[in-house]
């Protein structure tokens, strides 16, 4: 067993331990919203949105982008689970601002395996064989996180499976101050009708 599989395991138990009411939490999000943020690890929607279990959907990809299963997340966290309001929130500092489409495709057509990065760009730490298949996927990455929040806020707003009385929040996370920094044009775009 892996030291990660092991700890993860432990810490299980000891949630398990101490669960009790929470096997009443209703299945719809109590506050009746959804955030979608990015993946990244320095991220604790919870802490930075003041939440406890039950109180909130949170749909997390690469960047928090409005990818289709993002949308397709959405819809069904307003359709079938009552949500009745939206947050986008990207954040400082992200990976995904590193690299474009053809950085990734080229990665990933030379190896599988981890790459690196240093003041020179990006670079392949292994051998071959890589796969080709990398060139054909829309990675969304970020030029600016302005600029893709509000891109993500217009994508959601516009969609033809998203009623338009829902409104739709645009913010930016600050890694080094915790603090949501609002994206006006954003907001403005996703203003509920």
């Amino acid at each position: 067993m892996s030291k990660i599989l092991e700890e993860v395991l432990s810490a299980n138990n000891n949630y398990v331990a101490g669960f009790g009411a929470k096997s009443e939490l209703a299945l719809p999000p109590a506050r009746g919203f959804a955030i979608l943020t990015c993946m990244d690890a320095r991220l604790d929607p919870a802490k930075y949105a003041g939440l406890a279990e039950g109180d909130a959907h949170v749909i997390r990809n690469a960047g928090g982008r409005a990818s289709d299963d993002a949308i397709r997340s959405l819809v069904i966290s307003y359709k079938l689970l009552g949500t009745k309001e939206w947050f986008v929130i990207h954040h400082t500092n992200c990976g995904m601002e590193l690299f474009t489409n053809e950085i990734m495709g080229g990665l990933l057509s030379s190896s599988l395996k981890t790459a690196s990065i240093d003041a020179s760009g990006w670079h392949d730490c292994g051998e071959g064989p890589g796969c080709t298949e990398g060139k054909y996927i829309n990675w969304l990455t970020i030029k600016t996180q302005e600029e893709s929040v509000l891109e993500d806020v217009k994508r959601i707003r516009n969609h033809a499976l998203v009623p338009k009385n829902i409104p739709i929040y645009g913010y930016i996370y600050d890694v080094k101050s915790g603090k949501l920094i609002e994206v006006p044009e954003a907001t403005a775009a996703g203003k509920a009708a």
